[in-house]
């Protein structure tokens, strides 16, 4: 198998930028016999990893390579049919405890879109009423195209899809490539993908 990316780490303030950026998720953890995953930069530099210990998957971290804690989410459950996902942050001024940054809920409906099914995660960013941002997580029922975030105007924000190689031959299914675009919250973002990823018991 050719290599997913080689490299050192760096710095978990990277959070935002002002141009697209693109990541490597690989689908596997770097601790034996856990899973999880692992986020490569464009430079090839872990920025981002999780190690998921629980098979039941209702508390899991979001981390940067040193290991330190950006994201904590959490399984809940509302009289054992109704689950959601709430991520709290561990990290920075506006961390608060009791309080999620974010929340994802199933939506009630499918879509048909293009000659393909789509179902839309409902997200919940802010959780107040000075950032009520409402974004969903599009699960794309296509070969090389797993899922896209989108704002609530259906405006992509991130889209995950196969990685290919330099030469267009497409990597394994474990390993894919996220495309996000400008001023968007990074680990932010990946903390939805590792809930879309738990969601569809791919960790």
């Amino acid at each position: 198998m050719a290599k997913v990316h080689p490299g050192a780490p760096r710095s978990s303030s990277y959070l935002t930028s002002s141009k697209q950026e693109t990541f490597t998720i690989w689908m596997k953890s770097l601790v034996l016999n856990c899973k999880g995953c692992t986020v490569f930069d464009s430079n090839g530099q872990i920025v981002y990893r999780v190690d998921n210990y629980s098979s039941k998957c209702r508390d899991v971290y979001l981390m940067d390579f040193k290991g330190e804690v950006l994201f904590t989410i959490l399984r809940k459950e509302k009289f054992k049919l109704f689950r959601f996902w709430e991520g709290y942050k561990s990290t920075g001024a506006d961390r608060n405890p009791k309080r999620p940054g974010f929340q994802v809920r199933k939506a009630p409906f499918r879509l048909i879109s293009r000659g393909y099914s789509s179902s839309r995660d409902v997200v919940v960013v802010g959780l107040d009423e000075n950032q009520s941002f409402g974004y969903n997580i599009e699960s794309c029922r296509t070969r090389n195209s797993p899922c896209k975030i989108v704002d609530k105007f259906g405006r992509p924000i991130a889209e995950v899809k196969r990685k290919q190689s330099t030469c267009g031959v497409l990597l394994g299914d474990d390993v894919l490539t996220m495309v996000v675009e400008p001023f968007m919250d990074h680990c932010l973002i990946m903390g939805l993908f590792v809930v879309y990823s738990l969601i569809n018991c791919k960790m």
